[in-house]
């Protein structure tokens, strides 16, 4: 019996996405970067202690769970939970992958939320390109939604790669 709701709790813990009311929250990281290089869109990192922060549960219910953000969710960013439980369960895995982006993002407090763009450097490495962060604010999801879009304003996206020409080939002479 033990075996099997450990197998069960590493299946469930190792899920990628998670379905929220219309919404998909990305756990990880690498997974929530190609979609967003894919759409075009920032990545919200919601950095949360989602069964013990006071403060992320009121964000949670007055902004992330209503209907004008799942619909400006939808057209302006790549949701990713990352979340620091200290009671639910979590793979090896995804307690370092948050980790090391709280570390990187220097998150000191809970709720976090980053604006980022992914971009890829020369040599092949995903660079997080900081928009910027806010966290809880009074007055439910217009107020928060009209703070986010000052932060998104800055998100230029990637100019989409011209079709290829298709050429000719050239013909060459018999001597």
């Amino acid at each position: 019996m033990k075996k099997i709701f450990i197998t069960l709790l590493l299946v469930v813990s190792g899920i990628t996405a998670r379905a929220q009311e219309g919404q998909t929250w990305f756990t990880d990281i690498n997974k929530a970067i190609e979609a967003s290089r894919q759409e075009q869109k920032p990545l919200f990192l919601f950095f949360t202690g989602s069964d013990w922060c006071g403060w992320c549960i009121k964000l949670q219910n007055e902004v992330f769970k209503t209907p004008e953000f799942t619909a400006w969710a939808k057209d302006h960013a790549i949701l990713v939970e990352l979340d620091y439980p200290r009671r639910t369960p979590q793979s090896d895995e995804i307690k370092a992958q948050n980790g090391q982006l709280q570390q990187m993002f220097k998150v000191q407090g809970y709720p976090t939320v980053w604006f980022v763009k992914p971009t890829v450097k020369e040599d092949g490495k995903i660079n997080l390109e900081q928009l910027g962060s806010t966290g809880y604010l009074a007055g439910g999801p217009t107020t928060w939604i009209t703070s986010a879009n000052t932060i998104i304003k800055n998100f230029v996206a990637d100019p989409k790669p011209a079709p290829v020409a298709k050429s000719k080939k050239a013909k060459t002479k018999k001597a």
